[in-house]
């Protein structure tokens, strides 16, 4: 018994979706977003609500259930409001600025660090220590806040690197700690 797969999806207005055999199309005032849907996953769109059901009770089925309700849910959420991850960067000398629709790190390394901003991905940076990733995709949005943070991880004796901002960095004491 699947809670999350249960759930229906009410569409909010201004929102369309679109359904047709194994693929859903959703689109709204801030993009577009489809997705392939399993062959063993029903989904019915109803009167502006969404169901999915799946055949059996396999092991397969039932993890499939959860995850294709949860992963319509967030398209709809994104193409509605757009999905943001903050980062902060803590480090003497440590900054970001935004060249065109590159992100310029300087983070310590003998070079600057330049990342481009992939396709339905946009970068801001308020101040030279936050950098603000924002997109309609949450999976495409989590994975380039994921790679701008592996440039420089913080470390745990003096906190320098990139974070999550809800992050909390664990502190170790150096060797005169004891």
């Amino acid at each position: 018994m699947s809670r999350i797969g249960n759930k229906p999806i009410t569409v909010p207005e201004g929102v369309e979706v679109s359904l047709n055999e194994q693929k859903i199309t959703v689109k709204g005032p801030k993009g577009t977003l489809e997705r392939e849907i399993h062959e063993n996953i029903t989904v019915k769109l109803e009167n502006g609500v969404i169901t999915v059901t799946r055949p059996n009770d396999e092991k397969e089925n039932r993890s499939l259930h959860g995850l294709t309700r949860t992963l319509i849910n967030n398209m709809i959420q994104g193409v509605s409001q757009e999905y943001t991850k903050q980062l902060e960067i803590n480090g003497v000398g440590y900054r970001a600025a935004k060249q065109g629709k590159t992100l310029v790190l300087n983070l310590g390394y003998s070079h600057t660090v330049n990342i481009d901003e992939p396709n339905g991905i946009t970068f801001e940076v308020p101040n030279p220590n936050t950098i603000i990733v924002k997109g309609i995709d949450k999976e495409l949005v989590g994975q380039t806040a994921a790679e701008v943070r592996s440039k420089r991880p913080p470390e745990v004796y003096r906190g320098k690197g990139i974070k999550y901002a809800d992050e909390h960095i664990r502190r170790k004491e150096g060797k005169t700690g004891k």
